[in-house]
């Protein structure tokens, strides 16, 4: 319940949440955003959960404030990034101290965040897609180690492996990697070899880890053997490899580049469901997709017949088709198999 050393209950109320509020079981219970009631709190304290004046928005506090300070820490990490990427390519070394102390800080931080959807916005981009991308896989990665309940220690080493898993773009040829447009058949063998020169740096670096190479060099293979460099396959593959896997696969689609616009992002969570059992780990690709659909309880979204509603449960054997409720009505999409999410709007 709320702890009696923190705000009293009536303090909280008309309080804006800053993070989802989930159960023991992993169920949304308050999503972020919500403006406190009585009834919230006491739903809240039925399931003993603590809640303290860091978990909310004072009254006088706008919750942009806290997302705009987001975004400027992204965008100062992904300079640094861009920096610290073309020592490599000069160096041919990874400065690993300055990641450690300039990058691995806003990563965490923004790990934390409980309203995903925004700060995906804050990581989508075009002209600087390579740096932001390591920024947002390092972030979503830390997400699905946590909600996979990680020890802190191996949470820490998954933070840095996915951080460092495209760092052997670096040694792939300049106008590959920059390339305005879809890559040759030739121009994607030498793109392909990002992961073995990723492997050789990371394992030539002193303070490094075996599983930190191991993701750099795995980060492209699938469950199913279809991936790369060498179509291993399920076990074979580091389960840190695995969630890298799904939050590269993420960005990437959710992202805009020169060559084509971001895929919309309830269509890339589809995408990545219908692959569940083939390309990933089904228990990665259900729990990250599990935890995205509960943070989007209580958003707007436009169905395929124009008719607009709110999410207002997520079904869990299904994450992707969720209880919309349109006006007076409530749709379960996992019975009204005609229709779907067209679009996300907040």
């Amino acid at each position: 319940m709320v702890r009696e050393s923190a705000l009293s209950t009536e303090k909280f109320l008309g309080c804006q949440l800053k993070r989802d509020i989930f159960n023991k079981t992993g169920l949304l219970i308050v999503p972020a955003l919500t403006v406190l009631n009585e009834e919230h709190l006491q739903m809240i304290g039925q399931h003993q959960i603590d809640i303290s004046m860091h978990d909310v928005y004072p009254l006088e506090t706008p919750p942009s404030n806290e997302q705009n300070g987001h975004k400027a820490l992204i965008d100062k990490s992904v300079s640094m990034v861009q920096d610290i990427f073309r020592e490599v390519r000069f160096e041919n070394k990874i400065p690993l101290e300055d990641i450690h102390d300039q990058v691995i800080p806003t990563i965490r931080n923004a790990a934390e965040t409980s309203n995903l959807f925004r700060i995906f916005s804050s990581l989508r981009a075009m002209d600087d897609y390579t740096y932001r991308h390591t920024i947002a896989v390092g972030i979503i990665a830390s997400m699905i180690g946590k909600w996979l309940r990680l020890p802190n220690e191996e949470l820490s080493d998954l933070t840095m492996a996915a951080t460092l898993c495209d760092i052997g773009k670096m040694m792939v040829p300049e106008h590959i990697l920059n390339k305005p447009g879809a890559l040759t058949a030739e121009e994607f063998e030498q793109m392909k070899k990002h992961t073995i020169y990723g492997y050789e740096l990371i394992q030539s670096t002193a303070g490094t880890t075996h599983r930190q190479a191991l993701v750099a060099l795995q980060h492209h293979e699938r469950h199913d053997g279809s991936g790369y460099p060498y179509g291993i396959r399920e076990k074979e593959i580091d389960l840190f490899s695995r969630i890298v896997a799904v939050a590269d696969v993420f960005h990437a689609m959710s992202s805009n580049k020169v060559y084509r616009n971001a895929t919309p992002f309830y269509e890339t969570l589809k995408q990545m469901n219908q692959n569940a059992y083939g390309a990933f780990d089904a228990k990665v690709i259900h729990i990250f997709l599990d935890k995205m659909m509960q943070s989007l309880t209580g958003s707007e979204v436009l169905l395929t017949d124009g008719s607009k509603g709110n999410i207002v449960m997520i079904n869990s054997h299904d994450p992707t088709r969720p209880l919309v409720q349109v006006g007076g009505n409530f749709i379960d999409l996992s019975k009204q198999t005609y229709l779907h999410i067209e679009q996300v709007n907040g």
